[in-house]
């Protein structure tokens, strides 16, 4: 199976969404490499980043769910690094 780097930005603007982004994270923990999360307050945001190494579907999977989340934005950039993986 073929994987990939990749980074995903993400902002938090509602601070109900943290419990349920955690979550999600969580059940993807075999796939992140790290994890930052800066809490800005003079905004009244968190921001996250999360570095991965997964299968594409996976991937996509994940900034799917988060991107569903009320109050909780992602990006993802993907790199051209690629292994393969049985």
């Amino acid at each position: 199976m073929e994987t990939r780097v990749a980074v995903m930005g993400i902002i938090v603007e509602e601070s109900s969404a943290v419990e349920s982004l955690n979550a999600l994270l969580h059940q993807y923990a075999d796939y992140i490499i790290g994890r930052m999360g800066i809490p800005y307050r003079k905004r009244g945001v968190s921001i996250v980043s999360i570095a991965i190494d997964a299968p594409q579907d996976v991937i996509s999977a994940l900034s799917g769910k988060i991107g569903k989340l009320q109050g909780v934005s992602v990006k993802t950039a993907y790199s051209n690094v690629t292994a393969y993986e049985e």
